[in-house]
């Protein structure tokens, strides 16, 4: 949903600035296209970027853990056994647990414990970046279709409606799977896009109104 969000708002913004300084259909679309692309193209670079380094960490912290077991396993049971006492178990029930984890999988139970990771599925960057290039695109799509199908003397009103529209589905469905309230997540992410567009359409205006399109 957020990466929706962005790909609405910030292709949005951009039509409607190209729209405040040219009525020239083909400028629009160009300029709607382009930022698309380049901003889906930003989104998912920059998730590579940042879940590979995440990846390399969890890698670094699961190298450690394996480590520390093959050098001190008796002390790694200790800490796995002391770690569930902390959660509440009794010393008894909490040492049983450490010894059967342990031997299933005792890499698996202490990742899990103590740094909330599976050694087996860890953070994908391909499949973060992945999701957020389509998240904005499609997003993007909703004003670029907007401003690039509608009448010449309507297209600012109809893109700012469509896009008004949109932001509204997609505040609720995030404060929908979110477990938050409906109204405030759509009156927030309604209002922050209209001003977005609205100053870049005043921008585009000012621009425009200077002969330097």
């Amino acid at each position: 949903m957020l990466g929706a969000n962005d790909g609405i708002v910030s292709t949005a913004s951009l039509v409607l600035g190209v729209a405040g300084a040219t009525s020239d259909r083909a400028a629009l679309v160009t300029a709607g296209i382009a930022g698309l692309f380049a901003g889906a193209l930003s989104m998912a670079v920059g998730e590579y970027v940042s879940v590979s380094t995440q990846r390399d960490t969890e890698r670094a912290l699961v190298a450690k853990e394996r480590r520390e077991l093959a050098e001190d396993p008796e002390g790694e049971l200790r800490e796995l056994a002391e770690m569930y006492r902390h959660k509440g178990l009794s010393p008894q029930v909490a040492a049983q647990v450490a010894h059967e984890l342990t031997a299933h999988d005792a890499l698996a139970a202490h990742a899990e414990v103590e740094l909330r990771l599976d050694p087996d599925e860890l953070t994908s960057p391909w499949q973060a970046g992945g999701a957020s290039f389509v998240a904005f695109v499609v997003g993007a799509l909703l004003p670029l279709l907007a401003i690039a199908l509608a009448p010449s003397d309507a297209r600012v009103a109809i893109t700012f409606a469509a896009v008004l529209v949109g932001l509204a589905v997609t505040g609720s469905l995030s404060a929908q799977l979110g477990g938050a309230r409906r109204r405030p997540a759509i009156v927030r992410v309604m209002f922050g896009g209209a001003l977005a567009m609205a100053i870049t359409y005043g921008i585009g205006l000012l621009v425009g109104s200077t002969g330097l399109t």
